[in-house]
């Protein structure tokens, strides 16, 4: 049996709709809110909320302006949420490695 500090995992991020979130900027410089929202399959206000908490954590910056008299928010992740993405996928990594199915269970 491995031991695994599940403390190590990042709650800001731990959240399917946010991972994705995370996962679609991460492969990106910036996307525009409802390009995110489509990939993602999120309502507007499920997203915004979403996108808000990731922003309270200093994540993803968040740009709002107009272009041709209509409202468009970009979205991107700051340095320190590209870190926090590497590090969410490095721990994961950590657990898939120590629990892979293929192996003996150690006694």
């Amino acid at each position: 049996m491995a031991d695994y500090d599940h403390t190590l995992i990042d709650d800001v991020i731990h959240s399917r709709l946010r991972l994705a979130v995370m996962a679609v900027l991460a492969s990106v410089e910036l996307v525009e809110f409802t390009l995110l929202r489509e990939k993602v399959k999120a309502t507007d206000g499920n997203l915004s909320t979403h996108l808000r908490k990731l922003e309270d954590a200093g994540y993803v910056l968040l740009e709002k302006r107009f272009v041709d008299r209509k409202p468009r928010t970009d979205c991107r992740l700051t340095p320190a949420g590209r870190a926090a993405f590497r590090a969410y996928i490095e721990q994961l990594g950590q657990i898939v490695s120590a629990n892979r199915p293929d192996e003996s269970p150690k006694q």
